[in-house]
């Protein structure tokens, strides 16, 4: 018998981070399941980061205290402790799916089959290892002998590689906005299916933009949240259609 087609979700990182870690944890660039394939980069933008002090206020977009505590975080990531990526954000996509509630296999399986893009690691998977850090996918950064570019188009054609190999054979939904949905470069060769995800206002059909970002995390969890299993394209749709929102509807594209 076939192995079974799972479904893997694509989030956004968020702004919000849990602080600290897992006492005698240290983060390390090569570490879960993309450290083999994104680590030399991850490594590369730690040891600049850390070089500019934690960077800049323009570089990470804050300031006040919201800058001292990114600074601190991002000069010393090498083996700083570690949260799983699941329970180091916090922002309101990550608040709505609510992963501490669900139960223990729902929430475990969740935690296996999310893979957040970020402009640190590239990817990580939701049950890896990640560090406190702040730094997003548009800031621009020059790493090593690179030209100053963002992070999105540095991390684009590894992090598409990584997630077509690691998710192969398997479907992929995609909940990132617009300014992640362009890192993730989706092979039809590889993929059994992938699945973009938008939410609109009922009202007049436009994105929803920051607004959406509850509705979102509340969609996440619907399909976490199943007892059925989703392993086609048409069960994984079956499921979508099945959420309901006041103020949103869903927008899906197959591929």
């Amino acid at each position: 018998m076939p192995p079974q087609k799972n479904m893997f979700v694509l989030l956004p990182p968020s702004e919000g981070k849990a602080e600290g870690g897992t006492p005698r944890t240290k983060w390390s660039p090569s570490q879960g399941t993309f450290g083999k394939a994104l680590g030399p980069t991850r490594r590369l933008i730690a040891a600049t980061l850390a070089a500019q002090d934690g960077g800049s206020a323009a570089l990470l977009g804050v300031s006040g205290k919201h800058l001292e505590r990114a600074q601190a975080a991002n000069s010393s990531l090498a083996g700083s402790a570690t949260l799983s990526a699941c329970e180091r954000y916090t922002g309101v996509v990550w608040g709505h799916l609510d992963l501490p509630t669900l139960i223990a296999a729902q929430r475990n399986f969740a935690c296996n089959h999310i893979v957040v893009l970020s402009g640190l690691l590239g990817a990580v998977l939701g049950a890896d290892p990640t560090p406190d850090y702040k730094l997003k996918m548009s800031a621009r950064l020059a790493v090593e002998n690179t030209a100053v570019q963002t992070l999105s188009k540095l991390w684009r054609e590894s992090v598409s590689t990584a997630i077509n190999n690691f998710c192969a054979g398997h479907i992929v939904v995609d909940v990132l906005p617009q300014d992640h949905r362009g890192i993730f470069l989706p092979s039809q060769v590889q993929l059994q299916g992938y699945i973009s995800i938008d939410l609109v206002t009922k009202s007049n059909g436009k994105a929803g933009g920051h607004d959406a970002k509850a509705a979102k995390g509340l969609l996440v969890r619907h399909l976490f949240s199943t007892t059925k299993n989703l392993h086609s394209t048409d069960q994984i749709l079956d499921r979508i259609a099945s959420f309901s929102h006041q103020q949103f509807k869903v927008v899906t594209k197959v591929n």
